[in-house]
């Protein structure tokens, strides 16, 4: 018998056993069938779909759920350790968390549509605010991309496929698809981790050949929460001051990717505080630790 026969035939011969009423049994049972990680999905789903015993059903959901958060875990540290640069594809392994059956080809080929309209619009002869201009337009106004005030703190609003779909998002989203619209394009735009509002900047070309990037390198900022308004470091000022915060140059200055997808989780979490999910609270914390480095 082939190697994959018998661990197939042991996979379900485990399932079986999920509903066994013995707790050190059950504990066991489920250890062995997490170690086959994303192989015992298909059968967990065949039992939960074709079994009508409650115990089985959950445990069953339970695993699969398991698993799958295992999964995202691991894909999260794996992206702030190895592939970062790529801000796309940290957004879709966050997105996965709530949608694990998540189509990334879909995604990212409606996120190039968006890429591609705002490139035919461009040309090298454009200053950075004509180009900040064109994006709007082709953003706001042709894909009508908009903020949710009337539920701001919906869950919904986080997660990218909801964003493409319904075209309504929170500060946090509708900045992290703008942004990654214009590194698509090499628009020199990044992200400012501001605390209660995630904000972008716009930075002096010939500074980031420096690799150093100080205040008077932005040459100003926006706000895709408020269709890609674009405002001074005056305003960030006022801000500050209304909120009573201590002085801070990162409220002025780009941030990392790792930096955004971390605020990306704390305004997930805090927004699931709101709501009263201690269940997704604990897991959001838990990826938070996947990409602190």
């Amino acid at each position: 018998m082939s190697s994959n026969k018998k661990d197939s035939k042991e996979l379900l011969a485990l399932v079986r056993l999920l509903d066994d009423p013995n707790e050190t049994v059950y504990s066991k049972v489920k250890e062995q069938i997490f170690l086959y990680g994303s192989e015992a999905i298909p059968a967990l789903e065949n039992a939960w779909e074709n079994s009508f015993d409650d115990t089985i059903q959950q445990r069953s959901l339970n695993l699969i759920h398991e698993i799958q958060f295992e999964n995202t875990y691991l894909d999260l540290n794996k992206w702030a350790h190895f592939q970062f640069d790529d801000l796309l594809l940290g957004y879709i392994i966050v997105t996965k968390y709530n949608y694990p059956d998540l189509d990334s080809t879909k995604i990212i080929a409606q996120t190039a549509k968006i890429i591609q309209d705002v490139w035919l619009e461009l040309n090298n002869n454009l200053t950075g605010l004509e180009k900040i201009k064109v994006i709007n337009h082709v953003f706001f106004d042709l894909f009508h991309f908009r903020n949710n005030k009337k539920n701001f703190y919906a869950a919904e609003n986080f997660f990218l496929n909801n964003l493409l779909e319904t075209k309504l998002g929170n500060p946090i989203s509708l900045g992290l698809l703008y942004l990654i619209v214009c590194r698509s394009l090499k628009i020199p735009v990044y992200g400012v981790n501001l605390p209660n509002h995630f904000v972008l900047a716009y930075v002096d070309e010939i500074s980031i050949l420096h690799s150093v990037v100080e205040k008077d390198d932005v040459l100003f900022y926006l706000n895709p929460f408020n269709k890609g308004k674009v405002f001074t470091k005056n305003e960030i000022d006022l801000f500050v001051r209304q909120l009573k915060l201590e002085p801070n140059d990162n409220y002025y200055l780009p941030c990392d990717n790792t930096t955004i997808i971390h605020r990306l989780l704390e305004d997930m979490i805090l927004a699931y505080t709101k709501l009263g999910y201690n269940d997704k609270i604990a897991e959001l914390k838990r990826l938070l630790e996947a990409v602190q480095i």
